[in-house]
């Protein structure tokens, strides 16, 4: 597959693409910002196998984020700390989608799938976000 050409000349690398999700993520409310806590973003080409196996996911292409962690809302302030929680986003995946669309721009596609993997940090479910998403237009 040929990548598509973005203000990068060709399509971003890891890099570019988490400067991307870095300038979408401060263009975010300070609120919503704040409720992300101590969460670690990351950016990789693809998911691994054994995410794709546990998200019962045939094609890598069909995942372009994941959130893994416990979400705020079932954390338990007496019970052990949870482990780190994470934001992926993926490079490929999120290209590919982008090629696809046509209509968006990847600054957009990223934010996006930022704010939709922050949205389950905080509890939501895929119906909440998509709802929410609808409203705002």
């Amino acid at each position: 597959m040929n990548e598509p050409r973005s203000r990068f000349g060709m399509a971003p690398s890891l890099d570019e693409l988490a400067a991307l999700a870095e300038a979408g993520f401060q263009t975010l409310p300070e609120s919503f910002r704040k409720l992300t806590g101590d969460v670690i973003f990351r950016v990789d080409d693809f998911p691994p196998d054994d995410v794709l196996n546990d998200l019962d996911i045939d094609d890598p292409f069909g995942l372009t984020g994941l959130y893994q962690g416990v979400h705020i809302g079932h954390r338990d302030t007496l019970g052990p700390a949870p482990g780190a929680s994470r934001i992926f986003l993926y490079r490929r995946p999120i290209l590919d989608e982008w090629a696809e669309r046509g209509e968006i721009t990847l600054e957009e596609l990223v934010n996006h799938v930022l704010v939709h993997e922050i949205g389950h940090h905080i509890g939501l479910s895929d119906a909440d976000i998509d709802a929410i998403e609808a409203s705002a237009g």
